[in-house]
């Protein structure tokens, strides 16, 4: 067994606040992306992109953006999860200095994508993977990486010139960071618990 594999794993956080500013290496950056781009996809279409965002002016008016769509969010809630919900760093758009955005592109591959056949989401889930990926190297290279989902995706495409057809799937902040949190955020405010695994796991069928 790899023990250190289970320990980044368990490691890995979605970070806010512990960005430190400071530059990411190039090689680190290159090591990050290979390993995005390493991950398995359906028929091996390898249907993501990675838009590197260090502009200033665009992580800015994206952030705007994002502070925004929490202010909407915080709205729809009761009283009571608003007050849970206030004091939650939901980005760290600005501190982190580097973003990766993460795309999909239905259309690679061509019209017949080996394995996409029944389930038409497969190159999305792909994609996902490609995030995952970068998301444990990233942490096993002592970096930081913050998803942050709080923004509309025809704005994000707007701001970055993303074609109609390619959707923008993740921003991620990027960066070296101060620390990483023993414990996730949003069990560390009162957000929600982690639900045990006993709980997710079913024998024979989902009823059992």
């Amino acid at each position: 067994m790899s023990a250190g594999l289970y320990d980044v794993i368990a490691r890995r956080r979605d970070v806010r606040a512990e960005f430190t500013g400071e530059q990411l290496d190039p090689a680190v950056l290159e090591r990050l992306l290979g390993a995005a781009h390493a991950a398995p996809s359906v028929g091996h279409s390898q249907p993501w992109d990675f838009v590197l965002v260090r502009d200033p002016r665009t992580r800015d008016e994206f952030a705007r953006h994002v502070a925004g769509e929490r202010e909407v969010y915080a709205d729809s809630l009761p009283a009571d999860r608003r007050e849970t919900f206030r004091p939650i760093k939901v980005e760290g758009i600005r501190e982190s200095g580097l973003a990766v955005v993460v795309t999909y592109d239905p259309d690679r591959g061509g019209p017949h994508v080996l394995g996409r056949h029944t389930i038409a989401d497969a190159g999305l889930y792909s994609t996902c993977l490609a995030i995952q990926n970068l998301w444990l190297a990233a942490t096993a290279e002592g970096v930081g990486v913050g998803w942050v989902s709080f923004y509309r995706e025809e704005f994000l495409r707007d701001l970055l010139g993303i074609p109609e057809r390619v959707r923008p799937v993740a921003w991620l902040c990027l960066g070296p960071v101060s620390h990483l949190q023993e414990v996730p955020d949003l069990e560390r405010h009162g957000w929600r618990e982690r639900r045990p695994l006993a709980e997710a796991v079913h024998h024979e069928s989902f009823r059992r």
